[in-house]
Parts: structure tokens; sequence; C-alpha cells
């Protein structure tokens, strides 16, 4: 049976934020636990908040004392935190005769169980998620495009193929973090408990292109990784070429050798 929470309320307010690089969930004291995966617990007078390991938080019913006291007490436990949090807020009201769904930027939800707010919460986290991505992605790609020229010219340098290949090593960290921590595709875990829940969170998913915004990320980290990767072999094949060059001076300079003892001490 799905526990109900926010009983006295017809509606609240939402917000995920994308905190920093991890929370460290098993050092976490004082709260009351109300679910796993993804750890729900409660916060203030009558909120509460679900906490995701690779950097993201999503509260709920909070007032805004309420908030700062909790941010800042879980400072402690985020890893690399973002100076500027990447945030994802949202009106969540009870409907129990229309169907669940997201309407002008309101998510319409029959009860406000446990169990439906941790899959709101899984939604609002990987948009924020994807939200930070995008906008640290669209840096590096409109650096992407003077570099890419400049393969064609007489004017490449070899500090713009270092820098590009810095490049290439922060694509591979986020390709590794949206894919290999947040899973930004993949269903949750609790879905296996309550199927009945898919639709539910199917249709937040497709409300907030989450598989869109994936995919078009997915298309830019690739080109990314390509054009990088095409200025690694440009440097590589100068390298080779001018190692190629000290060869044939250094063949040149025994030759001469040899011809000046045959000439002059012959």
């Amino acid at each position: 049976m799905q526990k109900l929470l926010f009983n006295d309320r017809d509606s609240f307010r939402a917000q995920a934020l994308f905190l920093g690089k991890e929370i460290s969930l098993h050092t976490l004291k004082n709260y009351v636990r109300l679910a796993t995966m993804p750890l729900m617990v409660t916060v203030g007078e009558q909120g509460c908040a679900v906490l995701l390991g690779y950097g993201a938080v999503v509260l709920f019913n909070l007032e805004p004392v309420e908030k700062v006291a909790f941010l800042t007490e879980l400072s402690s436990q985020v890893s690399e935190s973002f100076a500027n949090p990447e945030t994802e807020e949202v009106e969540i009201q009870l409907n129990m005769a229309q169907s669940e769904r997201v309407k002008e930027g309101t998510i319409f939800l029959h009860e406000f169980s446990i169990e439906r707010l941790q899959i709101v919460a899984d939604i609002l986290a990987k948009s924020a998620v994807l939200s930070h991505y995008e906008t640290s992605l669209a840096t590096i790609f409109d650096q992407i495009e003077p570099f890419a020229a400049s393969l064609q010219g007489e004017n490449r340098s070899e500090r713009q193929s270092r820098e590009l290949l810095r490049q290439l090593g922060t694509t591979l960290l986020v390709q590794h973090k949206i894919v290999g921590r947040v899973e930004i595709i993949d269903k949750p875990e609790l879905l296996w408990e309550f199927p009945q829940l898919e639709n539910l969170y199917l249709r937040l998913e497709d409300e907030y292109e989450i598989r869109e915004r994936h995919n078009a990320l997915e298309r830019k980290l690739e080109l990314i990784s390509q054009t990088a990767q095409t200025v690694l072999e440009f440097m590589q094949h100068r390298s080779s070429q001018r190692v190629e060059w000290y060869v044939v001076i250094l063949i040149v300079v025994e030759i001469l050798l040899s011809l000046y003892d045959i000439i002059f001490k012959g």
C-alpha cells in the first residue's frame, strides 16, 4: 500500500537542484527516511526531499527558510559543488478526476504518494542534470567550430590543438556522467515494484523531453569527440613528419661527413 503525504494540501511546489558531482548518502544523519531507491527523507515541518547520489536533490513543500537550512546542512555531503546549481521548478496539484499529466507547467497527480513523488523527483532531477550539461556543452561546442576550421588553414597552432584535446577529456567525462552515473534514459527501479506508475513516468519523461534532450547531447558529444580525435591524428602526423625530416637530415649529415673524409682525408 502506498503511503500518502501532505493530506492537508491540494498543491505545493517542487524544486530540483543539481548541486555537485556527488552526494554522500551513507553519511546522512538526523533525517527520518521515508523510502529508498531513491532515498526520500523528511525535511522541515511538512516537507520532504529526494536525494540522488549523482549530485541532485529534489525538494517538496519546503518553506524558503527550511530550504536554506536543509541545503546548508547538506552542503557538507556534496563533493565538488557547483557555484550556480541548475534548478528545475514545478507546481504539483492534486486532481483525482482526470488523468495524471503535465499541463501548463503544473504536474497533476491522483494522490501525493511517496512513490509518485519519487517518480516526479527522478524526472525533475534528470531535467536539471540535462540543463547543466546543455549549458556547459554549448560553450565547448562554440569553441569547436574555429578549431575545426583551423585544420584547413595554415594558422594552426599546437596550443589550439592541446586546448581541443582538453575539451575531448571534458567530453568523455560528461559522457561518463550522463550515461554511466545518472543513467538518463533508464527507467527507475521503482517501476519494477510499482508498474502501475509507468504511464505517469512516461508522460513526465515525454513532457520534459528527457530522451530527445539526451539524444541531442549525445550527438554533440560525438561531434566534439570526432573533431578532437581528428586534431589528435593531425598532431601525431605532424610529429611523425618531423621525425622523418630529422632522420633525413641525419642521413644527409652522415653522407656529407663521409664525403668530407673521402675528399679531404683520402
